[in-house]
């Protein structure tokens, strides 16, 4: 696969990512919705709590799942089919064996789990059925769950997001029909539980036509291989746990030093910062298998083009939509919320993790998920446990002696831009032979320079009133609609290279028949 079809994969990996984010949050949106009204509380309860159990399930990953990934990239660039079967081998049947001993445990502790769960008497034989049933689908999950990263690694993103957008969507008319026919709970935690494992057993269909010298077979196990595997799995694996200590710890922090409401108060703060995050990292989220399978090709040019352009393009889709976010704050979070006044302290928490998770955009998302492919695991771990350990240090001694929900928030940023500007940052520019400034000024400064009109024709905007009726929300979506036009003309007149100019006009005149050209 040449560079040019790797750069071509990264795009149009990234838009199935971001209809996959946006099917993701209205399916969730309205599934949320339809089961609250739907279910009973007890039932909705239980519900949320064993999902919740589902989305900690990441933690038994291992970073096998992300090893998974990697390999294939390499192994396919390789042809190295034998080896590929005997890892795909181990992996999955480490994970089956895994599976079947939390399966057992849950069968046979099944009643006291409902018990400590304080389900009420008459709904916990129900409930404890239930629960077996969830727990041998998770079982289930937890070794097929491999085969969507096999799609990652072969750089078929799309194909994956387009088998969970599919399920998410089916499974929301069926749950709207079992909700509206009155359908038993097991019956809807039968539908939820079918359309998990559904594209995990396509993606296992046609990740393996793709691939038909590799075999899966118990066989094949390797425990040598397990080992092998383990040196690059386990770094991985503690990349994950210290993004979640990043990511989760100033909730714990606050609910122990302060109170439950003040951890209210943040997560409130939080959420739009949080979808900020998620709608800016779907470009980032395909590079790992790109840069593992240049690695592989040992195309260090190429790699160093990827991080460049890949950073670049990152930080100029997020600039618009960060400055955005921060002006309009303060509404964004009334639209969240329902409140007709917002807490100051809510918006400041809100505005430092904005700048938290732009920072991150800057200087982290990128690099690591490059570094790590590229034999890099062992120091970006250690920057990350060593970041980890800031993040909460400082947390708690500034919640300690200032006893502020925002000073939280501050001790999560500072370690940030130390590690990202300090670390990372010049890491970038060595491995790319570029200076710093000069790293900043080919990646960042065009986007920053292609967003001052924008912040001017925000800054005026608050000076006007364009409030249909009097909705403070119908004005900032004209506003914000304005500005984002202005943003759109000075990243294509400022940002954007005339190759890429060209290079987009001909991909939309292509699409759009009044932009063809019509013959003479």
């Amino acid at each position: 696969m040449s560079y040019a079809q790797v750069k071509r994969n990264i795009w149009s990996n990234s838009v199935s990512n971001y209809l996959r984010t946006v099917i993701g949050m209205v399916v969730g949106l309205l599934t949320f919705r339809m089961l609250y009204q739907g279910l009973s509380k007890e039932q909705f309860g239980f519900w949320s709590l064993l999902w919740s159990v589902f989305g900690y399930g990441i933690l038994l990953d291992f970073g096998f799942g992300f090893a998974a990934q990697k390999r294939v990239a390499e192994l396919t660039v390789k042809q190295e089919w034998d080896k590929l079967s005997r890892v795909l081998s181990t992996i999955l049947f480490f994970y089956t064996g895994v599976a079947a001993f939390i399966g057992t445990v849950v069968l046979l502790g099944s009643a006291h789990i409902v018990v400590w769960f304080g389900v009420s008497p008459e709904h916990t034989e129900e409930f404890r059925r239930i629960l077996v049933v969830f727990f041998v689908g998770i079982g289930l999950a937890f070794p097929m769950g491999i085969f969507p990263e096999i799609l990652r690694g072969q750089q078929r993103i799309r194909l994956a997001n387009n088998l969970i957008s599919a399920a998410m969507v089916l499974r929301l008319i069926l749950i709207a029909c079992a909700v509206w026919l009155h359908w038993s709970f097991m019956t809807v935690m039968g539908i939820a539980l079918f359309f998990a494992l559904a594209p995990d057993f396509l993606a296992a269909f046609l990740a393996l036509q793709q691939m038909p010298e590799v075999r899966l077979r118990p066989r094949l196990f390797s425990l040598d291989l397990m080992r092998e595997t383990m040196q690059f799995s386990i770094f991985a694996y503690l990349g994950t746990a210290t993004n979640i200590v990043l990511g989760k710890s100033d909730q714990l922090v606050l609910g122990t030093t302060l109170s439950v409401g003040a951890v209210a108060v943040y997560q409130a703060g939080a959420k739009i910062a949080e979808v900020f995050s998620q709608f800016t990292k779907q470009v980032q989220d395909t590079l790992s298998p790109a840069a593992a399978h240049l690695h592989a090709a040992g195309d260090r040019t190429a790699l160093r083009d990827l991080l460049v352009n890949s950073l670049r393009w990152s930080v100029l889709l997020a600039t618009p939509l960060y400055l955005l976010c921060a002006f309009y704050l303060e509404e964004l979070l009334r639209l969240l919320t329902g409140d007709r006044l917002v807490a100051q302290e809510t918006y400041q928490v809100g505005q430092v993790l904005l700048a938290w998770f732009y920072t991150t955009i800057l200087t982290h998302s990128v690099s690591k998920r490059i570094f790590m492919m590229c034999g890099h695991e062992r120091r970006l771990m250690w920057l990350g446990l060593a970041e980890a350990a800031a993040n909460l240090v400082l947390s708690i001694a500034f919640v300690l002696v200032f006893r502020s929900v925002v000073a939280v928030a501050i001790g999560s940023l500072l370690p940030t831009l130390y590690f990202g500007w300090v670390h990372l940052w010049p890491w970038m520019a060595a491995d790319v032979e570029l200076g710093g400034w000069h790293l900043f000024k080919r990646t960042v400064l065009p986007s920053w320079t292609s967003c001052l009109p924008m912040i001017v024709v925000l800054g005026l905007l608050k000076l006007v009133v364009l409030a249909p009726g009097g909705s403070t929300l119908a004005a900032m979506f004209i506003e914000a609609t304005l500005a984002g036009v202005v943003a759109l003309v000075g990243v294509w007149r400022v940002a954007l290279e005339p190759g890429e100019r060209a290079s987009l006009t001909r991909k939309f005149a292509g699409k759009i028949p009044l932009l063809r050209r019509q013959p003479a």
